[in-house]
């Protein structure tokens, strides 16, 4: 079972009544019991997840147990290649690269992940991308563009790695090739937030044609500890920057910034793997249908458009080229 986070004490309490009650020699009426305890348990994380504030939405894309882009690539895609190395320094084991068949059609895939035990975390570098990341996923994507596949990027990091290594082989240059290259990329990518959608470090793999965001994912500027610090001095107001900061997948889509948002199941993707991932596997599908109908011109208009018109007060964007609803 997943590990529950600090909101989720009440479920705690009921969870722990029904592994003692499990313990005991099973009768009808303890059975009974503990159907009624899951029962409560479910309802109890039903109004918790539909009340979630912005901060405990920060948690739950954070939590260690959330689906990453390995779990997606493994229940969604058959024959998954991984490239690795950008041909100048290094293989950045933060993002993975690689080719597969999606429902039988050649795709690209590329993805942050972060790693779940103490072992892959520090091999994966706790999901902060070093430069040979970016570079590793543009000379695949270009690669991408040669065979006419389709690119699936999931977005996963806290944010681009910030040490001096990573200053000193132009972490930020690279970031900016990958918004430029990426705008003019003549085939269609989808992208989706499935967790934290952390600053440049996201962004560099996050120019698509559809930007996808599941329903607890996060995605923004600065993280709201950060945010904090800055503004205030004091990081133990990241509740109130993770208000301010509108980084949750309703107040993105409000503002235009993402196109749709993927629902999740009951508890969040980490409960659920096999639900999250039909959720998923039905915004890709029709994601890649409506783009796959259109031509090159039309593609890159779309995506330019969508781009340049982010951020204009009171509008969201809406693409001229998808079908009616």
């Amino acid at each position: 079972m997943p590990e529950l986070l600090e909101f989720e004490e009440p479920i705690g309490v009921l969870l722990k009544e029904i592994e003692a009650l499990s313990m005991l020699p099973r009768t009808p009426e303890r059975e009974r019991s503990i159907d009624s305890l899951r029962r409560r348990a479910d309802e109890i994380r039903g109004e918790l997840y539909a009340n979630l504030t912005p901060w405990q939405r920060v948690l739950v894309a954070r939590h260690p147990s959330r689906p990453n882009t390995l779990d997606y690539v493994e229940r969604l895609f058959t024959g998954f290649d991984e490239l690795h190395g950008d041909r100048r320094f290094a293989d950045d084991h933060a993002i993975v690269c690689g080719f597969a068949a999606y429902k039988g059609e050649p795709v690209c895939v590329i993805g942050h992940q972060k790693g779940r035990d103490t072992k892959q975390k520090i091999f994966r570098n706790f999901g902060y991308a070093r430069p040979e990341g970016y570079r590793k996923a543009l000379r695949v994507m270009q690669m991408a563009q040669k065979f006419g596949r389709p690119i699936v990027a999931f977005v996963d990091t806290p944010a681009a790695y910030p040490g001096v290594e990573s200053e000193e082989r132009g972490v930020a240059e690279a970031i900016a090739l990958n918004l430029r290259e990426m705008m003019m990329i003549e085939v269609p990518i989808v992208v989706l937030v499935c967790g934290e959608g952390g600053s440049g470090g996201a962004l560099g793999i996050a120019i698509g044609d559809r930007v996808l965001m599941q329903e607890f994912a996060v995605y923004s500027v600065i993280p709201p500890e950060g945010c904090a610090a800055i503004l205030w001095r004091d990081a133990n107001r990241k509740v109130e920057a993770a208000q301010a900061l509108k980084i949750t997948a309703a107040d993105l889509l409000a503002l235009g910034l993402v196109d749709a948002v993927v629902p999740e199941p009951t508890g969040g993707a980490h409960n659920d793997f096999d639900t999250a991932t039909a959720l998923v596997d039905q915004a890709l599908t029709q994601s890649l249908a409506e783009l796959s109908a259109l031509d090159t011109e039309t593609l890159l208009a779309s995506r330019y458009e969508k781009f340049r018109r982010m951020g204009e007060e009171g509008t969201a964007f809406v693409d001229k080229t998808a079908p009616p609803a």
